[in-house]
């Protein structure tokens, strides 16, 4: 009896530890379930922050350099950057080791901090600290590399902003704000119009990464063109200036109309009529910088969107010579071409000029610019064409019937404005600013000969140029006469020359016909 019931009792233990572990089981993936060891983090992490708050009452802000992805400089770093050159200057700021730039007057020189300096700034009672650092990318740093190249690699600047808790709405609402308007008022102050290119020296390297930061390089703008001493019909440089000016002052409009702020002109003539010279003057007239991209050094469309995207607002970005710049026939040219050579001989020297025309070509291909038609489209009004604003882009060329029309209808090219040859208002203008004189006997013979020979406004402007001490109007008028008088006698001649041509290739047309129709009478 006893054996059974100690079986019995036995039976019984294993079948509670049973259950319990199937309740304990079931229990256990419940309690997974509810993920209870985010559950004690997050208030590990809160209880950890409450802790350092008290131990630690300073909240800090970080601006870095750049953006987002690298694509463009922050505004709100090169904004502190301006804002904290006075504290930078002050002795009581406590900087040891500044960096210098120069400045618009040219005694002076714009300070600011270098790495790992701090300086303190009151505002409303509160004192901040400004530190600025750098820090090298983390090396399994992710993003579009192959696209920025070696500039997402570099170091990257910071300014940390810290401060005391108890200041964090005022710092945090008005202070920054504060910070930022100052900062926009100091580079306006300080601004400096400047001149950038894309041919900076930098190369890709043997990863196939852009070794350089910026794609751009830099002069200051020190050109005196202006509207002023611009030798132009008046009434056309009025309407330009005009146009201009409704440009400058039309964020507005172009915001309600919803177009990007941005405007293209095409300034097309013969060689010598001022394209480059109006450029100038446009710059100066609204106060822009000048960005002028040598398209044959582009490597690809992407690197052509680059550029884009790291000018800035309140800029005149421009290709000369555009119609040699961006060659999208040669290569189909070369091409037919080689294939045409080929096709002319035997069977192995057909092989063999075929190869070597595949290797020059395979070789060209890796040095040119690969830039296409659609990307300069794309460039001038495709959806990046819209970031940032006021900008005006500019194509000038010698020969406007060899671009697509594609590239310069209205929407990309929005006003096309002709450089002609020197008119008579033009050269009076140019006399009187060359030899201030506003009449001359010799002006009536300089409008005869303007209207029958071609010059160009710098051909002009030359001729009316004193070379020596004893170069007066006289000699100088004189001397543009002579050189009207000989452009006259060379264009006519020419046209000569033309008529002829002309002539003798309808005198044997006509002789071809003649024979033809002979041949057909002796048929009959």
């Amino acid at each position: 009896m006893e054996a059974s019931s100690s079986l019995w009792s036995g039976v019984n233990s294993g079948i509670v530890l049973s259950l319990l572990a199937v309740v304990w089981t079931m229990l256990w993936q419940g309690l997974q379930g509810l993920q209870l060891q985010h559950f004690f983090g997050r208030h590990s992490r809160r209880l950890s922050r409450r802790l350092a708050a008290a131990l630690d009452p300073y909240l800090t802000v970080t601006i870095a350099e750049y953006d987002g992805g690298r694509m463009r400089r922050s505004d709100a770093y090169k904004e502190a950057q301006a804002y904290l050159q006075r504290a930078t200057r002050e002795a009581r700021g406590g900087v040891r080791h500044l960096k210098a730039e120069p400045d618009r007057d040219p005694d002076r020189l714009v300070l600011s901090m270098g790495d790992n300096e701090e300086v303190a700034d009151e505002f409303r009672g509160a004192t901040v600290w400004w530190l600025a650092y750098t820090a090298q990318p983390r090396e399994d740093a992710g993003g579009p590399s192959y696209f920025w190249g070696r500039a997402s690699r570099a170091e990257r600047r910071f300014y940390r902003l810290c401060f005391l808790e108890r200041d964090r709405d005022l710092i945090l609402g008005e202070y920054l704000p504060h910070v930022r308007r100052e900062g926009r008022a100091v580079m306006v102050k300080n601004r400096q119009r400047k001149l950038f290119t894309n041919i900076s020296g930098d190369s890709w390297d043997s990863d196939g990464f852009w070794s350089g930061g910026s794609s751009w390089s830099h002069v200051v703008f020190e050109h005196p063109k202006t509207f002023a001493t611009l030798a132009m019909d008046p009434a056309k440089k009025k309407e330009i200036m005009d146009d201009l000016d409704a440009f400058r002052g039309g964020k507005d409009y172009y915001a309600r109309v919803g177009k990007a702020w941005k405007r293209g002109y095409l300034l097309y003539g013969p060689p010598g009529t001022g394209k480059s010279t109006m450029i100038a003057a446009m710059a100066n007239y609204l106060d822009y910088d000048v960005y002028d991209i040598e398209l044959t050094s582009v490597r690809t469309n992407t690197d052509l969107r680059k550029l884009f995207i790291e000018t800035t607002s309140k800029s005149i970005i421009v290709i000369e010579d555009i119609d040699c710049s961006l060659d999208l026939t040669g290569k189909r040219m070369k091409k037919e071409s080689a294939e045409g050579d080929g096709e002319s001989k035997d069977g192995g020297d057909k092989k063999d000029g075929a190869e070597a025309a595949s290797k020059e070509e395979e070789k060209e291909d890796k040095s040119a610019s690969k830039v296409t038609l659609s990307g300069v489209l794309n460039f001038i009004d495709g959806l990046w064409s819209a970031c940032g604003g006021e900008r005006i882009i500019v194509f000038t060329t010698n020969h406007v019937e060899k671009l697509d029309p594609a590239l310069i209808r209205r929407g990309r090219m929005d006003k096309h404005i002709e450089m002609s040859y020197c008119c008579f208002e033009s050269f009076r203008f140019l006399a009187r600013v060359y030899l201030d004189v506003d009449a001359h006997p010799l002006f009536d013979a300089v409008a005869s000969l303007l209207r029958e020979a071609d010059m160009t406004p710098a051909d002009v402007a030359e001729n009316l140029t004193p070379k020596g001490p004893g170069e007066d109007a006289d000699s100088c008028l004189a001397a543009l006469v002579e050189a009207l008088q000989k452009a006259k006698e060379k264009a006519l001649a020419k046209k000569a020359k033309e008529e002829a041509l002309a002539a003798k290739k309808a005198r044997g047309k006509a002789k071809e016909a003649a024979a033809a129709e002979e041949a057909d009478g002796d048929d009959e």
